[in-house]
């Protein structure tokens, strides 16, 4: 098959590449574009490990084909880390050890920055049947649980000042 020419928003950068229609958009971050925080589980959205933002919302990145992304706005967990130091849920996994290996951790991160956008006060119950979309072999989910907690308090005060 041809490559053809493939222009792609992510992280707010234009970006053109050349590949088969049929190359997933996971393996264009990650070979293409050198953004490996995506990472590629188990190749059938099942995990989440490869999770991104498409328009804001949580995609699986290993389902679909980059071409499909043109036009849309994509967002890997590195474009949601600060130039400086962490994002609130970044702290808060850290702080509340929610994460261990990291391999799940920027799927986590991607599935929950775009939630807790739009429930900045979840209940753990929330959080566990958001969470359920993504695998970790590690932490036992408890501290991953109080992570998000942590965070949505920290970016609700944050925006209270």
């Amino acid at each position: 098959m041809s490559k053809v020419a493939i222009k792609l928003a992510v992280n707010g950068e234009m970006h053109e590449i050349f590949a088969e229609p049929r190359k997933l958009l996971s393996d264009v971050l990650r070979e293409d574009l050198r953004l490996t925080g995506t990472h590629v589980g188990c190749e059938h959205g099942v995990c989440g490990s490869c999770t991104v933002q498409v328009d804001g919302a949580p995609s699986r990145a290993c389902l679909i084909f980059a071409i499909q992304m043109q036009g849309r706005e994509i967002t890997t967990v590195e474009g949601l880390t600060p130039d400086e130091g962490l994002s609130p849920l970044q702290q808060a996994l850290h702080e509340e050890h929610g994460l261990q290996c990291g391999f799940c951790t920027p799927g986590i991160i991607t599935t929950f920055d775009a939630y807790l956008r739009e429930n900045p006060d979840p209940s753990d119950d929330e959080i566990r049947k958001v969470l359920s979309g993504n695998l970790c072999r590690c932490t036992g989910y408890d501290s991953i649980v109080r992570a998000v907690k942590r965070a949505a308090r920290m970016i609700r005060e944050g925006a209270a000042e």
